[in-house]
């Protein structure tokens, strides 16, 4: 699957996700260190899965989906994303959520 090439690509729903842990920690729990740390690990976490995006073991969800999710863990937080065609040898890594560990995923993703 190396010769494979992935775009990334971010789902809106991302974004919210990350600005609510963000701003959690940030305002509510005080700890701006913690915020920029989160946000500096996802990023490097989704560059770093980003060759080899189809390496890991997908995520069994109960729903019916036309991709398959994979997950990459940062700290205490999952993220979900799906590759989908994109042409003949290019593929689209799309990133759709970041949930905390402790929010329930079946009614999430």
């Amino acid at each position: 699957m190396a010769k494979d090439r992935y775009t990334l690509r971010y789902l809106p729903t991302f974004f919210n996700d990350l600005e609510g842990h963000v701003m959690y920690i940030s305002r509510v729990l005080k700890n701006d260190a913690a915020a920029n740390d989160l946000l500096s690990n996802v990023e490097n976490a989704i560059l770093e899965r980003l060759p080899y995006a189809e390496s890991f073991e997908p995520y069994h969800s109960r729903k019916e989906r036309e991709y398959p999710y994979y997950r990459i863990y940062v700290k205490n937080y999952v993220i979900y994303y799906v590759v989908i065609p994109d042409g003949k040898s290019k593929k689209i890594m799309e990133v759709r959520r970041i949930l905390h560990g402790m929010q329930h995923r079946d009614k999430t993703i």
